[in-house]
């Protein structure tokens, strides 16, 4: 894009500290009307802090922001929305309990004599949505759609709010490819209006497609800002990994792709055995086995069933029928403490409402299921938790300025990686993955990864759920397709292929189980 205009938005030599973590150091970016600016790097980098600084999340500690050309300061998210900056966050943050429609106009309802104009509102959102590919009763709770249509609703509302900047964080990681195609149709007529766009992402394919120019920031530096098509892929996961071109092609850009990555054939003793597994309008009759050494995928799409079984199988979700047994001993159906005391143990796709805690410490996360190994008469170890922390700490490689630092204060992918550290402490034989990549960056995904396969290697038995079909592919021995909460066919050896997968996807429940 060739510059003839103005920045809308322009941070100057901008710098944030926390305590411990130099988050943000003379950071210079700016972003120009009817662009798509690419903001990527590792997690860690500083790019949500950079969002925050800008849009009155974080007072910096140094420099300046620019809006349309006068400086500013605003006091909170709300003053920088109604100056007209926009943010949508990769955790939808809206108010579940609240309908739709009343989400949608939340602080800017629509009034009659004085009052909300209901009939008004409900109308008028169900218009709107129906522009973003979402045909819901806008009377219901928002909490009770799916991920991907909340994340419609929450950019519906942003995009509605009168902006001359929006700034998207991760905002396709709960969308199916046909609400992604949506929201790029919104990009295009925002961008067409002259409404500039931040688009944060780790998918290098959503990048390439939609954005104009790129920022790249590394521990919390600008380390080069250019056109998209001035960088090919390997340059640029290497600025974000800090890692010349060469070193990048050897070692591939996820752990999983790389040449010499081990190939886990398993014994023929199933760690987990699953038979029959059905649970009312979710999941149907799903059976399939999980060796050691073995890394086996629930490939489908959103709304296949993925998550559920995973969840059915530790005793999450409530079931009507079906059999689960870890190394040969049936579980007690719909009790996760069963599942637990077995070693089957879930990492689940969403780390904030289901994983993490917080306002505990790093340390506090990572030992929690551990306590009552680690204490007698009521009173916890402490070398033993000491030595238990330091020990995963290391081995993750998770990034923190001591153990006692807030697990909230960590980027996605710490969390992520002190999450998974709460569940290696009890030694399980079965790890079920839902998402674990899922909106952490190429860096922090290529180490996730590796901590898998290095599992795996190790003997444990994997069952990993990916979106990415990339990962998915590349990640598992085998594949276990669902379609509509039902197992349509498996994936093996040479057929773990792309188009096999997307060919099983495609397939007539007739053809499907032929």
């Amino acid at each position: 894009m060739t510059r003839t205009v103005d920045p809308v938005l322009r941070v100057e030599r901008v710098s944030k500290r926390f305590p411990g973590v130099q988050a943000l150091r003379e950071v210079t970016f700016e972003l120009l009307p009817g662009e798509v600016h690419a903001l990527v790097g590792e997690n860690g980098a500083g790019k949500s802090t950079l969002i925050k600084v800008a849009t009155g999340v974080h007072r910096a500690d140094s420099g300046v922001v620019r809006y349309r050309g006068e400086e500013v300061s605003f006091g909170s998210p709300l003053d920088a929305q109604r100056a007209g900056v926009s943010t949508i966050y990769q955790e939808v943050n809206l108010i579940p309990l609240m309908s739709v429609a009343r989400n949608l106009f939340l602080n800017r309802e629509p009034r009659r004599f004085g009052l909300i104009d209901g009939r008004r509102m409900r109308r008028e959102a169900a218009e709107i949505l129906r522009d973003y590919g979402v045909d819901v009763d806008v009377t219901r709770p928002l909490g009770s759609l799916g991920l991907g249509a909340q994340q419609m609703v929450a950019i519906a509302r942003a995009v509605q709010i009168d902006a001359r900047v929006v700034v998207m964080d991760e905002p396709t990681s709960s969308l199916e490819q046909r609400e992604v195609e949506t929201l790029f149709g919104v990009i295009e007529r925002l961008t067409g209006a002259g409404i500039a766009v931040v688009y944060v992402s780790h998918r290098l394919d959503e990048l390439y497609r939609i954005c104009d120019r790129v920022t790249v920031l590394r521990d919390g530096a600008v380390v080069r800002t250019s056109a998209m098509s001035e960088l090919d892929r390997l340059a640029l996961i290497s600025l974000m990994l800090g890692r010349d071109i060469a070193q990048v092609r050897r070692e591939g850009t996820t752990a999983f792709g790389a040449e010499d990555r081990p190939i886990h054939e398993g014994d023929e003793t199933p760690v987990l055995r699953v038979r029959g597994l059905t649970a009312r309008h979710r999941v149907h009759d799903v059976s399939f086995d999980v060796r050691r050494s073995e890394v086996v995928g629930l490939g489908g799409l959103l709304g296949a069933g993925r998550s559920e079984t995973a969840k059915a199988i530790v005793g999450a979700l409530h079931t009507e029928s079906g059999e689960v047994a870890v190394d040969g001993v049936p579980l007690r159906r719909n009790s996760t403490p069963s599942a637990i005391r077995a070693g089957a143990v879930l990492l689940p796709e969403d780390r904030k409402s289901e994983g993490i805690i917080p306002n505990l410490s790093v340390r506090e996360n990572i030992v929690l299921a551990a306590l009552p190994r680690i204490s007698r008469a009521g009173l916890v170890d402490r070398a033993k938790q000491d030595k238990i922390v330091e020990y995963f700490i290391e081995r993750l490689r998770i990034r923190v300025s001591s153990p006692d630092q807030r697990v909230s204060e960590l980027s996605g992918g710490n969390q992520q990686k002190v999450m998974l550290a709460r569940w290696l402490c009890l030694d399980p034989k079965i790890l079920l993955l839902d998402e674990p990549t899922r909106g952490i960056d190429v860096g922090a995904k290529a180490e996730v990864q590796g901590v898998i396969d290095e599992l795996a290697a190790e003997g444990l038995a994997v069952v990993l759920i990916s979106s990415e079909l990339e990962e998915l592919i590349e990640g598992a021995d085998r594949i276990v397709v669902l379609k509509d909460g039902g197992q349509i066919g498996e994936l093996t050896g040479p057929e773990v292929t792309e188009s096999a997968l997307m060919s099983a996807l495609a397939a007539t429940p007739e053809e499907g189980s032929g």
